[in-house]
This record gives structure tokens, C-alpha cells and sequence, in this order.
């Protein structure tokens, strides 16, 4: 039976070629449906995936004991250790999506506009103009130009060596005796062949950016560029003999802060004639005034040392009258000793130390009392934030009228549970580091000066943590006092936001010409100017 508004005709062939059409139309939607339906399920499919890939980055990230990305609103805490993980994590999810929109047709065949951040203004820009094609039907027609559309795509030019050549011409007079010629540039390295920006790459890829000299041979090869690797290593040997003078001015500087942080990690060293690693220390000592108000540089110094005895510190600090913010590590404790030589120094703890060791029993959900002092904790936090850039005293107001009940009430709930529970378990232990540490603990709510945990140290010695992870091990006890003293300089301009590289180019050209040993202020990365 026909729809009454459907003529059909009497001719056969017409009758033929509109039942051909009808079922081409009916196949086509088929097809659609097909598609349709494929799409469907790989999008499904896609979408199960990225959410498979997503709770691997969280449980990941939980794993990591309360870096990153943690509930209950505790602080950021920076992890480029996490950044491996979350590279190829964010890489698979990305291709994914690839994979996916790759399907995805627009009516005019473009994919719809995003919006994005636009680049610097100080990078070079190559203007690039597409005419649209002559056509036949064009021709005698002038065009008139109603606008444009402008995108911009972030290109590169691969870094390639390049030799300078110097010339002295020789000049002697006619008739005279004698010879004048241009003195020779000085350069760190006499009669090498690195120039001084030379160098400053190769110190700043190994010791700012984790790259071994070993991988930088294979990379420069690349270019047909010959530098062995024992080469280089000599020549980092020299710079940290010719910038261990600012390293230790830089030291001088930190020890003449109201405030001071410290912190240290292993670095895997050589014995010598064993052929085995040993552990040796790089301790880190950092400055920055900034979240109280203060005006001066941030700056961290590294030292290199074979223990992690209280000694080495003591002489590191030698001289230091002010706050000591740390962790729990017993060798700064004696500092504060009055049999200690320096009694001057006031201990401050580190809250987030403690916070880990209960963030742990919380995450995995073992523990009632973790998971409340992990709460009550995070109100601390949310103080710091608020009051971050005001003055001490200001500071000290805010955590008067919130932070200090929270710490009673903290105090008072651990007091209350560690007789009620095994004193060998995990909570006891995370209880008892808390509890001996009370007096140290409690310092930041009288001094606005002092910061509630030590992270800003923990980001200055993170870098080094990863450069040791690439290099394997210092090489030597030399090898580790240059680590320490390039590692210093490039951190502490990385942390004035100024360009290490650039620095260090224009400092070791200085210092090649002789730049005075009593202006050592103006080398300094904070004084740096492009």
C-alpha cells in the first residue's frame, strides 16, 4: 500500500531508476547507521581507556605519599620526580583522543577554533602569506581584500655549532724594529677549544637539566661533533674551581638571613680504587624571604660531604645566629645545644614531614585518627595560603586566631590516642615524631618569619635528585664538589627566574678577563640584567 500523496509513474524505466534510488538511499542510511554505531563503540571503548589511564594517575599520585595532587586542600608540592609517569600517562590518553577525533568529520571539513595562549613576544616571527590560486574565471577581475585569517605555529630552529675563527694579524714597520699584534681574548679554558658559551651548555644540560655528558657526546655526534666525554668532564672541573668563589659568596649571603632552610640528600659517589659506589651527602641550604615580605633573593647553596654527621653541618653553618627551619633529622638538633658552639640557632620544624607519615595511614584507610589529623591539618594550610606575602606580624595574627586551635586541638587528640594504641604501629610512630617535637613544631605560631613547612628547600634540592637519578653517581669526591658548586649557581638563577645559561655564558666571560675578586655582588644571578 502507497502513502496517498505518492504519485508513481506509469513508465517502467522511471519506476525503475526511483526503486534503484530508494534503496541506494536506504543503504546509505544503513552505512550511517553502521557507522554511527562504530563510532559509538569506540568512543565507548576510548572512553573506558582514558579512565582506566586517569585512575592510574591518581593511584599513582596517592602513592606518592601526599605530593601533588592530594585531597583535603594541603599545598602544592611540586614533584618533577612524578613527571616521567605523568609524561607517558598524558601521552596515551593524548593519542587516544587522536585516534578518536580522527573520526570525527565537521560540516566545512575544519576542526572548530581553540583557544590557546599566544607566544612570547620576543621570539622571532616568519611571516608566511598564501595567495589563493589564479583561476581561468579570475582573469580581468581585481581583488579587493576584506580581511584575513592569521594563525601562529611554534617552529624551531635546530642549535648547530659553529667554529669561531680568530685572526691576530702580525704588523711590523718599514725601517723600524719591533712587531705589534692584538694580546689573544682570554678564555676559561686557555688553549681549549670551548668557547665560554660552549661551556655554559654543557655545565646547565648536566647539572640544571639531568643530562649526562655521556648523552650530550652521543647528541653532539649528531652534528659530526667530536667532544668526548672525559674532555668535558675536565673542562666542568675547571669551572667549578673558577666559580667556587661565588658558590661560597653565596653561602655567606644565606647565613646572613633571619631565616634559613635545610635539607639534604644521598649522592652516590666512587670509592677510590674499588670501583663501587659509596654514599656520600649533598646538603642543601636555602633563602627566601619572600612569603613574610621580605625584599631579598631567594638562593640556595649545596655542599658536598662523604656523612651525613652533625659536624659537617655545624661547619656549614658556622657562624649562622637565626631560624633553622628543617626536618627531623637529628643532626640538626645538636646545633641548638648549648654544648653545641652555636647556641644562637632556633630550630623550627617542618610540618609537612609530619603530615606524610599520617597521610600514609589515611590513604590507604587504616586509620580513623589519620584520616581526622590529615583533616584538622589541612585548615593550617589554608591559613599559610591566606596570609602568604604579609608581614610577620600579620602573619602571626592570622595563625593566632585560627592555627593555634588547631594545633591544640592536634596535640590533644595524639595525646589522647597513643596510650590507647600498639605503640609499635605505624600510627604511634607517625604520633610520637609529632609529640617529641612539639616545642619546634609550635614555633610558627609566635615567629611570622617562620614558614609552617620546609618545602621551599625540598623544591631547590628536588632538581638534584633527578640529575643523580640520570647520572647514576657523581664519579668522585672532586666530581662532587663541582656538582655541588655549578648546582648552586644555576638553581639559585633558576630560582630569580633568570635564564642559567645566559648567566653563566656572561659570567664566565668575566671572570676569563679578570673581573675583580671584591665585586663579586654584581655576578650574582639576582643582578643579572639581559
Amino acid at each position: 500500500m502507497t502513502p496517498p500523496d505518492l504519485q508513481l509513474p506509469d513508465d517502467v524505466e522511471t519506476l525503475k531508476a526511483m526503486v534503484l534510488a530508494m534503496a541506494e538511499k536506504a543503504a546509505r542510511t544503513d552505512a550511517l547507521e553502521s557507522e554511527v554505531a562504530d563510532l559509538k563503540a569506540r568512543n565507548a571503548d576510548a572512553d573506558e581507556r582514558i579512565e582506566r589511564l586517569t585512575q592510574i594517575l591518581k593511584a599513582f599520585d596517592r602513592a606518592r605519599f601526599g605530593r601533588r595532587s592530594e585531597k583535603l586542600a594541603s599545598p602544592t608540592i611540586d614533584d618533577e620526580q612524578q613527571a616521567f609517569v605523568f609524561e607517558e600517562i598524558e601521552t596515551g590518553i593524548a593519542g587516544i583522543r587522536a585516534q578518536v577525533n580522527k573520526s570525527v568529520t565537521h560540516p566545512d571539513g575544519k576542526r572548530p577554533p581553540r583557544p590557546r595562549k599566544g607566544f612570547a613576544p620576543h621570539l622571532e616571527r616568519v611571516e608566511v602569506v598564501i595567495e589563493p590560486d589564479e583561476l581561468p574565471e579570475h582573469v580581468g577581475k581585481q581583488k579587493v581584500l576584506i580581511g584575513e585569517d592569521v594563525s601562529e605555529r611554534l617552529d624551531v630552529v635546530p642549535a648547530k655549532f659553529r667554529v669561531i675563527v680568530t685572526r691576530r694579524p702580525k704588523y711590523a714597520f718599514k725601517n723600524e724594529d719591533g712587531v705589534v699584534q692584538a694580546a689573544a681574548p682570554a678564555h676559561i679554558i686557555e688553549g681549549g677549544i670551548p668557547t665560554e658559551a660552549l661551556l655554559a651548555q654543557i655545565a646547565v644540560s648536566k647539572y640544571a637539566d639531568g643530562l649526562p655528558l655521556y648523552r650530550q657526546e652521543a647528541i653532539y655526534a649528531r652534528d659530526k661533533v667530536e667532544l668526548d666525554r672525559k674532555l668535558m668532564a675536565q673542562w666542568m672541573g675547571k669551572l667549578g674551581f673558577e666559580l667556587d668563589i661565588l658558590a661560597d659568596y653565596i653561602l655567606a649571603e644565606i647565613k646572613t638571613a633571619e631565616r634559613i632552610f635545610a635539607d639534604e640528600t644521598t649522592l652516590p659517589t666512587l670509592a677510590p680504587g674499588s670501583g663501587s659506589a659509596k654514599t656520600a651527602w649533598l646538603w642543601a641550604y636555602a633563602r627566601d624571604d619572600r612569603p613574610f615580605g621580605g625584599s631579598g633573593p631567594p638562593m640556595v647553596a649545596y655542599r658536598f660531604e662523604d656523612s651525613r654527621a652533625g659536624d659537617r653541618v655545624a661547619r656549614h653553618l658556622s657562624g649562622y645566629r637565626g631560624i633553622l627551619q628543617v626536618d627531623g633529622h637529628g643532626a640538626y638538633n645538636k646545633l641548638a645545644r648549648s654544648d653545641g658552639g652555636n647556641d644562637g640557632v632556633i630550630l623550627a620544624g617542618c610540618w609537612s614531614h609530619s603530615r606524610r607519615k599520617f597521610y600514609e595511614l589515611h590513604a590507604s584507610d587504616s586509620s580513623r585518627i589519620a584520616t581526622e589529623t590529615v583533616e584538622l591539618m589541612a585548615k593550617l594550610w589554608e591559613v599559610e595560603a591566606a596570609a602568604r606575602g604579609q608581614s610577620p606580624d600579620g602573619r602571626v595574627a592570622a595563625r593566632q586566631a585560627t592555627s593555634a586551635a588547631v594545633v591544640n586541638e592536634l596535640f590533644a587528640l595524639w595525646q589522647k590516642t597513643l596510650p590507647r594504641i600498639s605503640g609499635k604501629s605505624k600510627l604511634a610512630e607517625a604520633i610520637r615524631y609529632a609529640t617529641s617535637r612539639r616545642s619546634i613544631f609550635e614555633r610558627f605560631l609566635s615567629d611570622g618569619r617562620i614558614e609552617l613547612d620546609s618545602n621551599i628547600v625540598e623544591r631547590a634540592i628536588r632538581p638534584q635528585t633527578i640529575t643523580r637519578k640520570n647520572s647514576l653517581f657523581a664519579g668522585s669526591d672532586g666530581g662532587g664538589r663541582t656538582w655541588a658548586t655549578i648546582a648552586t649557581l644555576l638553581q639559585t638563577a633558576k630560582m630569580n627566574n633568570v635564564d642559567p645559561q645566559a648567566w653563566l655564558t656572561l659570567t664566565l666571560d668575566r671572570i676569563a678577563n679578570g673581573w675583580p675578586s671584591s665585586d663579586l655582588e654584581a655576578l650574582m644571578p639576582w643582578n643579572y640584567e639581559a
